[in-house]
């Protein structure tokens, strides 16, 4: 029975946040890069393991809270309760209430799309949900795409939803911790899988017909794909996954092309061994750039704008792992610079995104998550 005199410490101090948080007084501070002095503002704290971050018309955001929350913050900070009509999640390990995307329609149509680790028979899936957002309420929810099948265990989901030029949702599954499952293309582990935005398969897929393979399947033998991002010039879609201990990999998903996970990888198991058939294979795609050790990199945005001009066109990478944000500079496909980025910060960056007036806004990952704001300090 339930004893009505306990209340959580952690509702009671989430409850406090909603009301306090529009009058928050944002602390900043100032960190060295090669574009000069950074500041970095909190926008908004009190967020538990906030995952990503999308930005609406009106300046407003969506932020996703892993053990199951959306919440809409303000401009200045103001964290709202919790959006009515999420659906139930499993909310264990690495999973919970993941990506969110808004429509590039949204100021007409209102609808968002996220993804979640959705629970059911045989334990629980990356699943994608497309819904209308009225006030602070989903409605018209639909699935789109679920994972199959479900497995046990909480690692790995993947999850990032990016919205292609074509108007094609592209969405990255991790394997689930099943790695000798990776390569088996009758069902979801390790994939890109390209749907439309009413979750049925584009027919230029490339898999489409072919017997063994799932026909919403973009491309394959991916590990943890936990980044992914349009590049600003070409539109070609590129992302970046968890490798081991050691190998995290950034690679450009081609149509129909492997990847090579659990054959092929920079790195080593956690407890020591030898992956696969070493570094290189026949017919197995290379990464355009990895990290030996691992940084474990989460969340991925090119700087885009006029606020950060001497780094356009730049990737950045949120790490979890050395609690970072990563610079990278590609010419074409070739990495030519990095740069390690706020490193005192001492917070695992969950999301990485540049906002619409140029900002670089993160997300930190932890019981006492924040939104930040990354701007020139002038």
């Amino acid at each position: 029975m339930r004893r009505p005199t306990r209340i959580s410490p952690r509702l009671l101090s989430a409850a406090f946040a909603a009301v306090l948080a529009p009058t928050v007084q944002a602390e900043a501070r100032t960190f060295q890069s090669s574009a000069g002095p950074l500041k970095v503002v909190t926008v908004a704290r009190g967020l538990d393991h906030p995952w990503s971050l999308a930005f609406l018309p009106s300046g407003r955001m969506l932020v996703t809270e892993r053990p199951g929350r959306l919440r809409i913050v303000t401009r200045n900070g103001g964290v709202g309760a919790p959006v009515r009509g999420v659906p139930r999640v499993a909310a264990r390990g690495q999973g919970g209430l993941l990506d969110v995307v808004a429509d590039p329609d949204f100021a007409r149509n209102r609808t968002i799309f996220f993804s979640y680790s959705e629970p059911g028979r045989g334990g629980a899936g990356t699943a994608v949900a497309r819904a209308r957002l009225d006030g602070n309420a989903l409605t018209d929810l639909k699935i789109v795409f679920r994972m199959a099948p479900k497995s046990r265990g909480g690692r790995h989901f993947g999850s990032r939803i990016v919205i292609a030029r074509d108007g094609a949702l592209f969405v990255t599954l991790g394997e689930r911790g099943e790695r000798r499952r990776t390569q088996d293309t009758s069902i979801h582990r390790g994939q890109v899988i390209r749907i439309a935005r009413d979750g049925s398969v584009p027919k230029d897929n490339p898999f489409v017909g072919r017997k063994g393979f799932r026909p919403e399947i973009w491309s394959y033998g991916h590990r943890n794909p936990q980044g992914a991002a349009l590049h600003p010039v070409t539109g070609k879609l590129w992302i970046h996954e968890h490798g081991a201990r050691g190998g995290d990999e950034v690679n450009i998903p081609e149509p129909g092309r492997n990847y090579g996970w659990p054959i092929i990888a920079y790195g080593r198991h956690y407890w020591g061994g030898r992956i696969g058939e070493g570094t290189h294979k026949a017919g197995l795609e290379q990464p355009v750039h990895y990290w030996d050790p691992s940084i474990a990199p989460s969340g991925m945005a090119f700087v885009t704008g006029p606020v950060f001009e001497t780094w356009r066109g730049d990737m950045l990478v949120g790490a979890l792992g050395f609690r970072m944000l990563v610079r990278l500079r590609f010419d074409g496909t070739r990495p030519v610079q990095e740069e390690m980025l706020l490193e005192d910060l001492d917070e695992r960056i969950r999301d990485v995104r540049v906002g619409p007036r140029g900002y670089i806004w993160l997300l930190t990952d932890s019981e006492d998550g924040r939104v930040l704001r990354v701007e020139p300090s002038r």
